[in-house]
């Protein structure tokens, strides 16, 4: 419902285009692992999966389970909270098993939150927590990775900001693009598998940056 809901919803307030690699595999069962940008991104990668054909479990911020109405909707998902900081992180990944385990495929943000930068540019994602390469390890899944760049365009920075670029959105229509690459198998330890996966997830933005011309990608 939510999948659908975003890719609805979506195209009033952007423009969106979504390229995959040659080798691009979504089977069910899948890790899916996305740059994290913006409180606007989650949105943006459910309507380019539900375009692909993917409508995923996500981990998500446990803070989000508070919100009236949003929590119930995100259980009937299936979707898993995330406790940040604590021993409860971990527990997530249980929850994410078992909706693998199902044939799900589960859409995960390993850099653990979203960069707090005030510009709306682009940026490499930043260094990935261990908890993707513990789970792709335990599961044996692949981790798919993906690349999305311009939800910062609509919503970056401080509250008032990101309320003022999610009101002039529609008016704006900013061009976002989302990549998905080929999947890997992580090997070696859990410092080196998780440094495999950042990379991937890495090139897969910059393909999706170099898309919509920014600079950052562009100077890489």
């Amino acid at each position: 419902m939510l999948s659908r809901l975003a890719r609805t919803l979506l195209p009033a307030f952007a423009r969106l285009t979504v390229t995959t690699d040659p080798g691009a595999d979504l089977t069910p069962g899948s890790i899916i692992a996305a740059n994290h940008s913006s409180l606007a991104d989650p949105a943006v990668v459910l309507a380019a999966l539900h375009r692909l054909g993917v409508e995923p479990v996500v981990l998500a911020a446990a803070g989000l389970w508070r919100i009236p109405g949003l929590g119930r909707a995100l259980t009937r998902e299936g979707f898993v909270p995330v406790h940040r900081g604590g021993p409860q992180a971990v527990a997530a990944l249980g929850g994410a098993e078992a909706a693998l385990a199902a044939g799900r495929s589960v859409l995960i943000y390993a850099e653990g939150g979203i960069p707090p930068r005030a510009d709306s540019g682009e940026a490499a994602p930043a260094a990935f927590r261990g908890g993707i390469s513990l789970l792709a390890r335990r599961t044996g899944a692949p981790v798919v990775p993906l690349g999305q760049a311009g939800a910062r365009r609509i919503a970056s920075g401080h509250w008032t900001k990101q309320l003022a670029g999610v009101a002039t959105a529609p008016l704006r229509r900013p061009n976002l693009h989302v990549h998905v690459g080929a999947p890997v198998t992580l090997t070696g330890d859990r410092g080196a598998a998780t440094d495999q996966a950042h990379r991937s997830v890495t090139l897969a933005w910059r393909t999706a940056a170099r898309h919509l011309g920014a600079p950052a990608a562009l100077a890489a």
